[in-house]
């Protein structure tokens, strides 16, 4: 993708996903468009982009087991199809795709690849039903899969300075991969310093200017989800780790569209987000007894860890940028059993009255004895 040198990466993204649904679209019925009009002042381009693909699968799935529909283009199908679906046929499509093959791999949704797959669904429918192109909500007839929560996988604080040594001593490397690792360690450690020191996504990593680091506020500009800008603090050692990276970067002619990206890729081009996952998952997979991580890991590494030091969720809710506190709370202020078994004995009921002392009447035998 290339990106402008007046755009940002963020700006560039939006672009990007938008030429991406739009070719999703002219697979689709023309009428299909109208919804897509109707929900772009309140969704991003990146859930408009998720909702094409998932609308898409479904006709998919209409027109393979459907055998009215299976000489018909999916450009072909009326609107009057979304009359004709009954509620059992929108829950077969969810068992469906809770496994399948596509490109001759298994594809696996769990809870919330279904739930997030009916929302495309029941958006779609509706719009549909509210602007009365069709008389029933069929999509709003289907149970949602329920959610469970699970606990959040994060490093201990002996995890963290065993992934960061490794980083920068390359231990435990192939000797090709010894040979990238001496192009890329400080990079790779300033990457990874930066996510463990901040908690900001991987997306808002890689997204970064150089012109977004303030050394003297000690702060990064980000862009959050849905395009909110937003500065975020950072300690010492991040800051270090920057400084290093950047005596590096200075020395590197990047590629047209990548000039003022901060990270860059051995091709001298903006690192992507996947590169990033891929640098994670190769050190954390020499690191003895360590656990399998991502980056969303070490952002979650952060958020425990700040939330340990503060006990303030509404101020780990802002760092990390979540709208809504209760998705910190749920996140993190559930984590810590020991904190909560320690409250069981901080309140006291009643005031203990030291045990008497037994008097001559207590102590006397009793004669029958």
């Amino acid at each position: 993708m290339a990106v402008l040198s007046d755009e940002n990466y963020h700006d560039a993204q939006i672009r990007d996903n938008i030429r991406k649904m739009r070719l999703v679209l002219d697979e689709l019925p023309p009428w299909i468009k109208d919804f897509f009009r109707a929900i772009e002042s309140n969704t991003s381009a990146r859930t408009r982009l998720a909702y094409a693909y998932d609308i898409r699968m479904f006709f998919e799935f209409l027109k393979e087991n459907n055998p009215s529909l299976k000489n018909k283009e999916l450009r072909e199908f009326s609107i009057s199809i979304l009359e004709s679906i009954q509620r059992s046929d929108i829950e077969e499509y969810l068992e469906t795709v809770s496994l399948y093959e596509k490109d001759g791999r298994t594809v696996i949704n769990g809870e919330r690849g279904k739930a997030r797959k009916l929302s495309a669904l029941r958006s779609m429918y509706k719009y549909y039903f509210e602007t009365e192109k069709v008389s029933r909500n069929t999509a709003e007839l289907v149970v949602p899969p329920k959610i469970h929560e699970k606990n959040i996988i994060r490093l201990d604080a002996d995890e963290v300075a065993k992934l960061l040594d490794m980083v920068e001593s390359g231990e435990g490397l192939t000797d090709k991969e010894l040979e990238y690792h001496n192009r890329t360690k400080t990079r790779d450690v300033a990457i990874l310093t930066l996510l463990l020191g901040t908690g900001i996504r991987v997306s808002e990593c890689v997204g970064i200017d150089i012109r977004d680091i303030d050394f003297k506020n000690g702060g990064v500009k980000v862009t959050r989800k849905g395009g909110n800008e937003s500065i975020v603090y950072f300690g010492d050692e991040v800051q270090d780790a920057l400084i290093d990276y950047l005596e590096e970067r200075e020395k590197i002619n990047p590629e047209k569209g990548s000039e003022n990206a901060l990270f860059l890729s051995l091709q001298n081009k903006r690192i992507s987000v996947r590169a990033v996952e891929k640098l994670v998952k190769k050190y954390s997979s020499r690191v003895t007894s360590l656990k399998k991580i991502t980056p969303h890991k070490l952002r979650s590494t952060y958020g425990t860890a700040l939330y340990r030091e503060t006990g303030d969720i509404y101020l780990v809710a802002d760092v990390l940028g979540h709208k809504d506190v209760n998705t910190t709370r749920k996140h993190y202020a559930s984590q810590f059993d020991d904190s909560r078994k320690m409250a069981a004995g901080v309140v006291t009921l009643r005031e203990k009255i030291p045990e008497r002392k037994k008097s001559d009447k207590d102590t006397k035998q009793d004669p029958e004895e």
